[in-house]
């Protein structure tokens, strides 16, 4: 991959990102923002060790359907907590379904496992959270930053070495006019592709700097069958979201999420693992009133992932 794919998550119209990480500690948060009046969101669950908050609210069937925030944080279940400070934020910027006696932000979170990498006793807090959603503007800094500090990939093999991870962002926009971004924080367990190409962008390497497929093991050659690791449930997990600007209702949302996994699928293999926690959510910003076919808004949103997990992989090694 000589250089990275154009756009990112902030090129739709009403979102913006911040991001703040302890360098020392290899942790972070990444915090999507929708526009004040939020944005028809939509969620899908893939992997088979999430961490989340607020996932079920934005189901079809259940009441609301729009959210405020999308929060992306590294460590694991204990950066949950992240969201808290996002939440308080906007309610205090009076954000969030009116109540009458407080309006109530909806801010969904998933979390990736860095707990290795670093310091395992630090971790994001509502503080860092709230740090990070007041820094939110256009423009995306990808790689080792924000969610993607302490985020690795390739980890099957355990006599070899992962490789950096991070958080990457691509868009484009359709002839019509509708633009598509997405923003993922990439720590998979498998190895990252180009979805172009095909090129392995990131595995596995021998402390002698010798790289490892994962794929080697399903036809027999790389380390003896021995040496393959099978990580701890929930230490790994790639989480993102995708935003568009045009109108979906919730179902149409929550379709594009689950769609969108098929750019995971491009670009990381194994994916969607019972090691794994990938979570991917989906915001309509709803500025765009114009007729899309909906296969073809599937379809770039697929390409806009695949394109960020590779970005983020990209930026990490610079």
């Amino acid at each position: 991959m000589n250089q990275a794919y154009p756009g990112d998550i902030t090129n739709v119209h009403g979102i913006r990102v911040g991001q703040q990480h302890n360098d020392k500690a290899r942790t972070g948060v990444t915090v999507v923002l929708a526009p004040k009046e939020g944005a028809v969101g939509g969620v899908s669950v893939r992997g088979a060790a999430p961490g989340t908050r607020e996932t079920d609210v934005l189901r079809p069937g259940n009441l609301v359907d729009h959210a405020h925030a999308v929060v992306l944080s590294g460590g694991s279940a204990f950066g949950l907590a992240a969201a808290d400070g996002v939440m308080r934020l906007l309610a205090q910027q009076g954000i969030g379904i009116d109540m009458g006696l407080a309006r109530v932000p909806i801010v969904p979170a998933a979390v990736l496992y860095d707990l290795s990498i670093g310091d395992s006793g630090v971790y994001p807090d509502a503080a860092m959270g709230r740090a990070a959603a007041t820094a939110a503007a256009k423009g995306v800094v990808q790689g080792a930053v924000g969610a993607g500090c302490g985020a690795t990939v390739g980890k099957l093999i355990a006599t070899a070495l992962p490789q950096p991870g991070g958080i990457g962002s691509a868009s484009l926009t359709l002839p019509e006019g509708i633009t598509v971004g997405a923003i993922v924080a990439v720590n998979a367990m498998g190895d990252v592709y180009d979805p172009t190409t095909g090129e392995c962008l990131a595995c596995a390497q021998m402390p002698d700097g010798t790289p490892v497929h994962a794929e080697g093991l399903l036809y027999g050659f790389g380390p003896a069958p021995q040496q393959m690791r099978i990580p701890a449930p929930g230490s790994n997990t790639t989480i993102g979201v995708i935003a568009v600007d045009c109108k979906l209702d919730k179902a149409q949302a929550n379709r594009l999420a689950d769609v969108a996994h098929d750019g995971l699928a491009r670009s990381i293999r194994p994916v969607h693992t019972q090691m794994d926690g990938d979570t991917l959510f989906a915001l309509a910003t709803q500025r765009v009133d114009k007729e899309i076919n909906f296969v073809k808004l599937c379809y770039a949103a697929a390409e806009v992932t695949a394109r960020a997990v590779a970005n983020a992989v990209f930026y990490a090694k610079l």
